[in-house]
């Protein structure tokens, strides 16, 4: 840990002991042309030290934040409270380096004469070109706002599973401008950070991880329903992805030839409701087919002699199927 934070204080002191070195070298005569530059060896020594103030505080605060970060457990069956704290942890640090940055370089241009003088009488001579540089610049701010909105309100956390234009995955970063999620095929999909404000979406680990999975089966009308429900319940507590919580097995929907017989499991998080509800269907499959093949869809044919007609002994027969 020591030596981590030493790696991180060196660009500051470097930055630090080349200021004090520019303001030394007068004093050493090693360079006796020196006073002819003037201020200017001040002016970089300056810069120098506004640079090294303004790393040193963003290092200490980001190296922090990480730290903080480092102690959340996210292999606990529930980290809804690490996910939430990561999400604000890393949204601000993010936004503390950006803010960091842009004082330190407004501070240290106002260290250079002249420079502060043109700047203001640029932006007051050039009324059109502020407003069409702040038109340029609105995405951009909507998703600073946007960034600022979810680590507080929290629509969204690290590690979420969401669905996102028709994709499932996880919240995987949370970014200054965009969002990276870890679609479930290992695809990346990338949505601007004012997309979570604007537009709905899914959230299926909003208030816990837990989620009920389902599994529908279309079957002839003379399925076992009740035995089914007691195989149901059977399969869940055979298996460690069923969180002991709900199961139940009801028909769903009735048509012409066939019912639809719909199961009801809770699994812990998504990734494990979605092997659950494979692992139901798959064996309920196997067991209709081994101990009540009749519970599976079928055609069915009536068929009608006709009257004998011109062809002699030989009968027409008309049918309809079902």
């Amino acid at each position: 840990m020591r030596i981590r934070w030493l790696k991180r204080a060196r660009p500051p002191v470097l930055f630090a002991l080349i200021g004090f070195a520019l303001l030394a070298v007068p004093h050493t005569g090693l360079a006796p042309d020196w006073d002819k530059l003037g201020k200017w060896p001040a002016v970089v020594a300056s810069i120098f030290f506004i640079a090294a103030i303004g790393w040193g505080i963003g290092t200490l605060v980001d190296g922090l934040v990480k730290r903080r970060l480092a102690r959340l457990n996210f292999n606990e069956p529930d980290n809804l409270e690490a996910r939430k704290s990561a999400t604000r942890l890393d949204v601000i640090r993010r936004i503390w380096t950006v803010a960091v940055g842009v004082i330190t370089v407004a501070a240290a241009l106002t260290a250079i004469p002249g420079v502060k003088q043109i700047g203001v009488s640029l932006f007051a001579s050039a009324g059109i070109a502020g407003i069409a540089i702040g038109i340029a610049a609105r995405p951009m701010l909507s998703n600073l706002i946007a960034g600022l909105q979810i680590a507080f309100t929290q629509p969204i956390r690290l590690d979420d599973a969401v669905v996102v234009e028709d994709e499932w995955g996880w919240i995987e970063e949370i970014g200054l401008f965009y969002v990276v999620i870890r679609i479930w095929d290992w695809r990346r999909l990338i949505v601007p950070l004012s997309y979570f404000i604007e537009q709905p979406f899914q959230n299926w680990t909003r208030k816990s991880a837990s989620i009920i999975g389902s599994v529908f089966w279309s079957l002839d009308y003379r399925a076992p329903v009740a035995d089914m429900r007691d195989k149901l319940a059977e399969i869940c507590k055979s298996t460690p992805l069923w969180d002991g919580n709900i199961v139940n097995l009801q028909v769903s929907d009735t048509g012409t030839n066939t019912i639809q017989v719909r199961a009801l499991a809770t699994a812990k998080n998504s990734p494990d409701a979605w092997d659950l509800r494979c692992l139901i269907r798959e064996k309920m499959i196997v067991w209709l087919q081994e101990q009540h093949p009749e519970a599976l869809p079928r055609f069915r044919g009536e068929f009608e002699a006709a009257p004998q007609g011109g062809f002699g002994n030989q009968g027409i027969q008309a049918g309809r199927m079902e």
